[in-house]
């Protein structure tokens, strides 16, 4: 595992573009689905700007990582009081929880009611303990993606790291065989194909979050884009 300083300078991952990447880089230049308006999860279920879709819009990097189950681990470190490596069987030995949670990308769509089985996030950190001056998580993928959130978002109620949708494993193309969900922030935010989560007390920016999205990613507030 390579050691990542909290301290280290903000840098890409060397990633291949693809059409996706240029086409979302190109919309946060033009700030493309901004409304305007403004929701409270209280009031209105579906975010300004979206649009509710059935199905499950597949999108990535180009890159989907085959990792099998005797191979997948995931560390959890950094700023943390007890650093842990996890296999695929001590990673199900954790507390698996299951949640009902709507989610929203910022390509504007949205799906309600989707069922996840998982460790909650929450639950993870109760067992690593972050230290006092951890204030921030990256999340660290198998594609070589990153991405950031504040520890507040990252310890959120109903956010967890999932292994199973509708009953059924997460497959290939969604994540599996983990990844990351936190509903309450756009998609780009919930990181598939997990292994790594990292502690660190200040806000380092991820994959998208250098090229032009937001370091946070509220949908009520339409925080799409970097201003």
């Amino acid at each position: 595992m390579t050691d990542v300083r909290p301290d280290a300078p903000e840098t890409a991952p060397d990633l291949p573009e693809s059409k996706l990447t240029a086409t979302k880089q190109k919309w946060a230049r033009e700030g493309r689905f901004l409304t305007g308006r403004v929701a409270r999860t209280g009031e209105d279920r579906l975010p300004p700007g979206q649009h509710l879709v059935k199905d499950w819009p597949v999108l990535d990097l180009g890159l989907q990582p085959e990792v099998p189950l005797n191979a997948w681990a995931l560390d959890v470190d950094g700023l943390v009081a007890h650093p842990a490596h996890w296999d695929w069987s001590a990673f199900k030995a954790q507390p698996q929880s299951d949640l009902v949670t709507d989610i929203h990308c910022v390509t504007t769509w949205s799906r309600y009611d989707n069922r996840w089985d998982g460790l909650l996030t929450r639950d993870l950190m109760a067992m690593v303990e972050p230290l006092p001056s951890a204030r921030f998580v990256v999340m660290h993928s198998y594609d070589g993606y990153t991405t950031n959130v504040p520890i507040e978002d990252f310890a959120a109620e109903d956010a967890l790291l999932a292994h199973s949708w509708e009953g059924q494993p997460l497959t290939r193309a969604h994540g599996g065989p983990v990844r990351v969900v936190i509903p309450h922030l756009y998609f780009w935010k919930s990181a598939k194909w997990v292994k790594r989560i990292e502690f660190i007390p200040a806000d380092r920016l991820g994959f998208w979050e250098v090229r032009g999205y937001h370091e946070r990613g509220d949908p009520w507030t339409e925080q799409r884009y970097s201003e």
